[in-house]
Formats: C-alpha cells, structure tokens, sequence
C-alpha cells in the first residue's frame, strides 16, 4: 500500500472499508474452498483429478481450496458442474462477521465414510454394511441409555 503525504479524510475511510473488505474476502475465500474441498472427498476424487477436469495445475486447486488463490466466478461456475453442485452450495453456511470452521477429523471421517460407500457396486455389500450400521448404532443407544439410568 502506498504512503500518502496529505491523506483526505475521505481518503483513510476508504482506506478502512478496504482493509474490511479484503479480510472479509479472505473468510469467504476460505470457506468456498473448504466447501469445495468437502464435496471433492465426498466424490472420492483427489486433488489431481479436480485440477485436470477444471482445467488448472494441481497447486492452483490447492489454493484455491485452502483459499489462497481467488477463484473467479466463471472457474466457480465450472467448479460447480464437475461437482454437480448448484453455485450457492459453496456459500450454505458462511454467516456474516463468522470464520470458515475447519472441518474436524471425525466430519472428515464421515465424509470418507460415504464416499467409500458410494464406491461399493454390491448392492447386497452396501445393505449389509448399513445393516451393520444400524446395528452399531442402537447398540451405542442402548448402552448410553444403560449409563443415563
């Protein structure tokens, strides 16, 4: 940023509202990358993959996940159709004044979850899993119901 000797008043404010607005770019850059990357890992493709089918060098979709590198809208657009997603997707949940929330490990775990299911082609291997599931999970209800009494 460039020194100005006499600086308006108007000057420093607009100054202000720019420093604001690149921060408040940043969050948002970061999110729309974390929403990108969360929907590739559902998708079970990596990072190499999104790059050739968008058309960019496998750092440039680094970035862009990370948040680092801007994506404009017509790469957003692009971005959304390998992903068949709707555009808006990758805005659903940024709040204004909030950071992008990391995704934790175990969200990170469930996401590979499903995208390991979906790769199953046995139909009898996919209800037999969820099967198995289904009983994991009421037996862990039971249990914490067990601990509550």
């Amino acid at each position: 940023m460039a020194k100005m000797t006499n600086p308006s008043p108007s000057a420093e404010i607009e100054i202000g509202i720019d420093d604001a607005s690149t921060q408040r770019a940043g969050i948002v850059d970061h999110h729309v990358g974390a929403r990108i990357r969360e929907r590739r890992t559902m998708l079970g493709l990596s990072q190499q993959q999104l790059a050739k089918m968008i058309g960019v060098t496998y750092q440039q979709a680094h970035k862009y996940e990370r948040g680092l590198n801007r994506i404009s809208a017509g790469r957003l657009f692009e971005i959304a159709q390998v992903l068949n997603v709707p555009v808006s997707y990758f805005f659903e949940g940024l709040q204004p004044g909030t950071e992008a929330q990391p995704v934790s490990s175990r969200q990170r775990m469930f996401l590979e979850l499903a995208r390991n299911f979906a790769l199953i082609d046995n139909d009898k291997h996919q209800e037999a899993l969820s099967q198995m599931a289904r009983a994991l999970a009421a037996q862990s209800q039971s249990h914490q119901r067990d601990r509550e009494d």
